[in-house]
């Protein structure tokens, strides 16, 4: 008999049993990511005390026991008897999903959190969390236990500072693994920081003492000469300021002398990932100022116009606005909507560029004679890429010979595996699994992209095959993932500094050219035995260091064999199978991308020109070395 579907069979989730049923839907995800968002729903609380002019000082605190505690020195969540919910207001906009003050524009003119679930979603999916609001002389105190309070709210000390802390411990019960990163914290509050100018964040980790402090008097000139650090630039930084019709409008932008775009944009400190209508009408103030100077020069003699995209090589830009009812795409908040952004932000910067160029001629000559190298190389790129089609290398029906592809059709099941050199690439096609496994091997090392332009990328033989062999296309006109035939993309190199570099060569690649591969998680890092142990008659494979430390403590009296891997030909194509291929029993690293300003400085630093800032990360990051190969 079917089950009956009537009145009774209809459930109604209430308060904030909805967050805790379904926590993706609030937070993005129950692992890494989400977890650190709890805090950042918790600071733009605290940002938006800011961006209304009462909170100049905010402390973010990591603590032993999976703890975290946010402060400010803004107004205080107010404490008095909310008129309708008959509670007090900070127990209401802690407990209740769609409560707050941003709804109307009396209290917060601009705001980031728009959609009042933030501090109440932490609330649910938190063990607990305890408010201490300190108003009107009093410390307030009010505990809450997965969302439900638990204390009344009570006034327990004297206090001559105002403000909110915030304390919470994530919920076993919905997170897979609870561990606060440092550094993931630190790169949003050092954002945050740059987009407020002269806000001061502090972050104190207290498992390990560690501090750092977040001030910048000089805001997004700063985050721009911070995102620029190891590129050769053209000029000092442009700085755009202005504000229309209740839009506040920051953009700084500078060249450098790279083949690459990389601009930001924000919207009341948010990071509108996927751009809208700001950015659009940067990029089309930008690309139309830059003709109508050139024309007025007469410096396009072989080139009748500029595009956008030779307006935007070499360029580094922030663009970061503040608007009062901004419209985003989701919660998410990664795209702006608004229709009269895209006019004031394209009038401000066309007005406010053009007379710079007018007043600074000679920075002007040089960004005309990068956007018109640009234009050339972009000719000579799509002639390259027009002869690769007649040759079809890039046409997903016409594969490379060296790769040994799978049996499946079926993207969703089929993997590559890029590997390091024929010897490797022969044990892996003899060890693999033929019906979902394709195996693409290298010749050495690819080129650098960061460093070259894309006509020169487009005419490297070893790039062209990995173009072919996933079928994706490449480039803005071209790029479509939906193509791409293979659901992972593996890479498989040796566990040492070739192997090492090989590995960041395509990851810089992947990141310049396929970035939305590494955004849909089809990148994935493979992860070979370091070590083979064998004791008496059994045999272990090893991944780490500490593993083998492990094993030497527990058979300190045994015969014990060791065997350092340092290539993957070292193993025969049963070994690979077993240790890195077979998907029951292999370990991959998804590549993720957390921070993309953060990735855009790393891998300028690591694989640009400049020698100094590579040195500096070189030195800082020593200590972290897991496998150091001499």
């Amino acid at each position: 008999m079917p089950e009956k579907y009537d009145a009774e069979t209809i459930h109604v989730l209430k308060g904030l049993e909805a967050v805790r049923r379904r926590p993706a839907m609030y937070i993005g995800d129950i692992s890494v990511r989400g977890l650190h968002h709890l805090i950042y729903e918790v600071v733009d609380n605290s940002v938006d005390e800011a961006l209304a002019g009462y909170c100049d000082h905010i402390i973010v605190t990591i603590l032993e026991d999976d703890l975290a505690s946010v402060e400010d020195n803004g107004r205080g969540i107010p404490v008095d008897t909310h008129p309708v919910e008959k509670k007090p207001a900070v127990e209401v906009v802690l407990t209740m999903l769609h409560a707050g003050a941003k709804f109307e524009d009396k209290v917060y003119r601009i705001s980031g959190g728009l959609h009042g679930v933030g501090v109440s979603v932490v609330n649910a999916l938190s063990e607990f969390m305890e408010a201490e609001v300190y108003r009107d002389g009093k410390i307030y105190h009010q505990r809450y236990e997965r969302g439900e309070t638990v204390s009344k709210l009570s006034a327990k000390g004297k206090t001559k500072k105002s403000g909110t802390k915030i304390t919470f411990k994530p919920d076993k019960k919905i997170f897979k693994k609870i561990e606060f990163k440092f550094e993931n914290v630190s790169s949003r509050l050092r954002e945050l920081a740059y987009l407020n100018r002269n806000l001061k964040i502090d972050l104190i980790d207290e498992r390990s003492d560690k501090k750092e402090t977040y001030q910048f008097p000089g805001g997004i000139l700063d985050f721009l000469g911070y995102l620029d650090k190891g590129r050769n630039r053209l000029h000092k930084p442009i700085f755009i300021e202005d504000k229309r019709n209740g839009v506040e409008v920051e953009v700084a932008l500078q060249y450098n002398d790279s083949f690459l775009e990389n601009i930001f944009s924000f919207v009341n400190t948010i990071n509108t990932h996927e751009g809208g209508t700001h950015l659009s009408g940067f990029k089309s103030a930008l690309t139309r100022t830059i003709n109508d100077y050139a024309k007025k020069a007469q410096s396009l003699k072989d080139i009748s116009e500029l595009m956008g995209d030779d307006s935007r090589e070499g360029l580094t830009a922030v663009v970061s606005i503040k608007i009062k009812d901004p419209q985003f795409e989701g919660q998410t908040k990664t795209k702006l909507g608004n229709s009269e952004a895209k006019g004031i932000v394209e009038s401000i910067v066309s007005e406010k560029l053009n007379a710079y160029l007018e007043e600074n001629p000679s920075v002007a000559n040089k960004i005309i004679a990068k956007v018109i190298a640009a234009a050339k190389s972009r000719e000579a790129a799509k002639k390259a890429r027009e002869l690769a089609r007649r040759r079809s290398l890039l046409e997903s029906d016409t594969l490379p010979g060296k790769l040994a592809d799978c049996s499946s059709e079926n993207p969703a099941e089929c993997e590559l595996y890029i590997v390091e050199g024929d010897s490797a690439g022969g044990s892996a096609k003899q060890g693999r699994d033929r019906r979902f496994q394709a195996i693409l091997p290298l010749r050495g090392k690819i080129l650098n992209v960061e460093k070259s332009s894309l006509n020169k990328i487009l005419a490297n033989i070893e790039i062209r095959t990995i173009i072919s062999a996933i079928g994706a296309g490449i480039s803005e006109d071209d790029f479509n993932p939906e193509k791409a035939r293979y659901r992972k993309i593996i890479i498989m190199s040796d566990a040492d500094v070739d192997g090492s570099h090989i590995r960041t060569l395509l990851l810089t690649f992947f990141y310049r050219f396929m970035q939305p591969l590494i955004e849909s998680g089809y990148i994935c890092i493979a992860q070979p035995p370091l070590y083979k142990v064998k004791v008496g008659k059994t045999e272990t494979y090893l991944y780490s260091d500490e593993e083998l430390e492990k094993i030497l403590k527990k058979h300190k009296t045994d015969k014990v064999d060791v065997q350092r891997y340092k290539g993957l030909g070292e193993m025969n194509p049963d070994q690979l199978w077993e240790t890195t291929m077979n998907p029951e029993k292999r370990i991959l690293k998804r590549v993720t991308l957390e921070d993309a300003a953060e990735a855009d400085r790393l891998f300028s630093i690591l694989m640009g020109d400049a020698v100094e800032p590579r040195r500096e990360f070189i030195e800082s990051n020593a200590k972290y070395v897991e496998n150091l190969d001499i």
